[in-house]
């Protein structure tokens, strides 16, 4: 059996993650932390929404991607 060097190490992301919220979130009192994290929300509901308005779709509702016009 053949072993593949990883080229992405999904636990070590996870971590690094989680410790730069710990860094960032050190010191919050429990309303700063709420705080915290309705805003890294609202950004990311504010950069989906974003994303959906300028995504291409080239199927309108209701039609299969079988269907050969």
């Amino acid at each position: 059996m053949e072993t593949r060097k990883k080229t992405f190490d999904c636990v070590e992301m996870k971590r690094r993650g989680a410790e730069a919220v710990r860094r960032a979130t050190q010191g919050m009192t429990r309303e700063e932390e709420l705080a915290y994290w309705q805003r890294g929300t609202a950004e990311l509901v504010e950069l989906q929404k974003k994303l959906r308005e300028t995504t291409a779709h080239p199927q309108t509702a209701g039609q299969s991607s079988s269907r050969i016009a």
